[in-house]
């Protein structure tokens, strides 16, 4: 068993979960490729023990008309499964509730945009750029594969060293979202605190 792995009872972390954690006895693996280089951080198999858990070409299809299976998929990972899991702080809910689903959304986007935008080399963060708590959207991104350029490679098949197109990015905010609707089903759409909407544009500048 690797020493990153949670309390099968109670899902409390043990130890500093990360994006290379595995508990493969519980059956949740790891698919990240350890310093690929020039290939891509997916490995189609659990680094750890080699199982064969993901319909990866299913994944690539982005069809949101399958996203449970997407979901699915995401909780066959250790880390995904954590967040997926994992009670939400008190000032994330907070927040949430302040926000409700439009002013949520509103924040993902901008969040979206600022952590993703760069490819991987242009940003020495990128895999540490999103906070473990404090935010229901950081919950989200860590659940759905969105935290990082090299997540979304492994996860959704998005080249971590090209630049995203609209389409792209749009399907990642969309997974964010309904996350925070599975998980908040009870927000308003509306929060006291939630800003005006502003118009979006599809393209990452």
């Amino acid at each position: 068993m690797n020493k990153d792995t949670m309390n099968g009872d109670n899902e409390k972390p043990l130890a500093k979960i990360t994006c290379s954690s595995y508990d493969c006895e519980r059956d949740l693996h790891c698919f990240r490729r350890r310093r690929p280089r020039k290939q891509s951080y997916r490995s189609e198999i659990c680094v750890a023990c080699g199982a064969q858990m993901v319909e990866w070409q299913r994944l690539d299809n982005h069809d949101l008309i399958d996203v449970e299976n997407t979901f699915k998929s995401l909780e066959r990972e250790l880390i995904r499964h954590h967040f997926w899991h994992k009670t939400f702080d008190e000032k994330a809910l907070k927040h949430a509730k302040g926000q409700g689903f439009v002013g949520l959304r509103q924040r993902a986007e901008n969040r979206l945009r600022s952590c993703l935008r760069k490819p991987s080399s242009e940003n020495s963060w990128d895999g540490r750029q999103t906070p473990l708590e404090g935010n229901v959207i950081y919950y989200a991104q860590h659940a759905t594969a969105t935290c990082c350029r090299k997540c979304a490679e492994i996860w959704h098949g998005f080249d971590r060293e090209k630049q995203l197109t609209g389409d792209e990015f749009e399907y990642m905010l969309e997974l964010v979202m309904r996350y925070i609707y599975k998980r908040l089903p009870d927000l308003p759409p509306v929060g006291p605190k939630a800003r005006p909407q502003i118009a979006r544009n599809r393209i990452l500048e």
